[in-house]
């Protein structure tokens, strides 16, 4: 993939892929700058940067939740923010999925310990927006963040993005598949497994939808996707546990969907522990996908949660992801100017090719169908 990105949060290819109680129950208030940054949806409305750098540094503290230090580079992302910035950061349920961070905005709601900002796939960051559970906030790179991959408020906006991917312990498995039509094989009895379950976790869904596609789905029909799955548990194929590094070490989940920068991010711990690991974009079903960010309406840290936004879209930022393997959302814009880390651009696997994308009725309307589908059909 050159001088492209992911669009949006579903891509679907044809040809190849064209480049998841400090404050009141409304949130809290800024301190440093005088300005009620809980209000505030751009860094000018609460006096500027340095304002914003002030009232976040007075906060002291940011709350984040469900963001796996090994995610998308997340560990030196926090690391790097914390140290710039002497905020500490307070990560609750690194492992938790998307769902998890919306359960904790409501249930923690007006609680020291709630969660500033959100990482989601871009349906529950959707979601998020309906149930008003965001504040609409434009980061100061906001321009260069494409229409269609941010709510026209700024309750959301696409940050990094990549291929859905299938990961194979080598050192167990014999053969490891590089197709979805592969994991049917009797061979892969038991071995097949999901990063989490489609109807919370959005990588598991984006797995259950490629499925879709290579077995005559289409974006107005995932069904084929949750089909697919039901037979490869019937075959014994399909391990319902949720895919972890540890699982896929004991040999308990060696064959495990996921995007491709975190099934990556795995190679050189796998090696470490005596395992080969091996990664592959499936031919058949082809699908990449964004994650999304959003700040919590009710966030106990308000400036600290804006200064967050405006560091993961600044170049600093946007590079540390890009290391990791994830695809920024302001790659094009990065390379055009020359700020882009060219040695981890160089890493990413070149695509070629035109996509389809789904709109946000397809996309809420597949989610829809597995979620009154999966738990029932996949329990069985």
């Amino acid at each position: 993939m050159r001088r492209t990105t992911l669009r949006t949060a579903v891509a679907v290819v044809t040809a190849g892929l064209t480049l998841t109680a400090c404050g009141s129950d409304d949130g809290g208030s800024g301190s440093g700058s005088g300005s009620d940054w809980a209000e505030a949806a751009s860094v000018e409305d609460g006096g500027g940067m340095d304002a914003l750098i002030e009232a976040a540094k007075a906060e002291g503290e940011l709350n984040v939740i469900a963001l796996p230090p090994d995610w998308a580079n997340y560990g030196e992302m926090l690391e790097t923010f914390s140290a710039k910035y002497d905020i500490e950061i307070n990560s609750a349920s690194p492992d938790g999925s998307s769902q998890d961070e919306l359960n904790a905005v409501t249930s923690q709601r007006g609680q020291d310990r709630a969660p500033d900002v959100l990482d989601l796939g871009l349906s529950f960051a959707r979601q998020a927006k309906a149930q008003d559970l965001t504040a609409p906030y434009q980061v100061q790179t906001w321009d260069e963040i494409p229409e269609d991959q941010r709510d026209p408020d700024g309750h959301w906006y696409n940050d990094y993005g990549g291929y859905l991917s299938i990961g194979c312990n080598a050192t167990i498995v014999q053969e490891c598949p590089t197709t979805l039509a592969e994991l049917a094989d009797p061979r892969y009895a038991g071995q097949v497994a999901l990063n989490g379950n489609p109807t919370q976790a959005q990588a598991a869904f984006a797995g259950v939808w490629a499925a879709a596609l290579a077995n005559g789905g289409s974006l107005d029909d995932i069904g084929p996707g949750i089909d697919f799955f039901v037979d490869l548990k019937e075959s014994g194929n399909f391990n319902p546990v949720e895919s972890t590094p540890a699982t896929v070490l004991a040999g308990e989940t060696p064959i495990s969907l996921d995007w491709d920068y975190v099934n990556a991010a795995q190679t050189e711990k796998m090696q470490a522990a005596g395992s080969t690991w091996e990664v592959a974009v499936p031919s058949d079903g082809l699908m990449g996908g964004y994650y999304s960010q959003a700040i919590s309406r009710f966030a106990p840290h308000p400036a600290a949660a804006r200064l967050w936004q405006e560091f993961l879209y600044s170049d600093e930022g946007q590079n540390i992801w890009l290391k990791g393997g994830a695809r920024p959302v302001r790659l094009p814009e990065m390379e055009a100017a020359g700020t882009a880390d060219e040695q981890a651009r160089s890493a990413l696997p070149e695509v070629e090719g035109t996509a389809e994308f789904p709109t946000e009725e397809q996309e809420a309307a597949a989610k829809e169908v597995v979620t009154a589908r999966w738990n029932e059909e996949m329990s069985g």
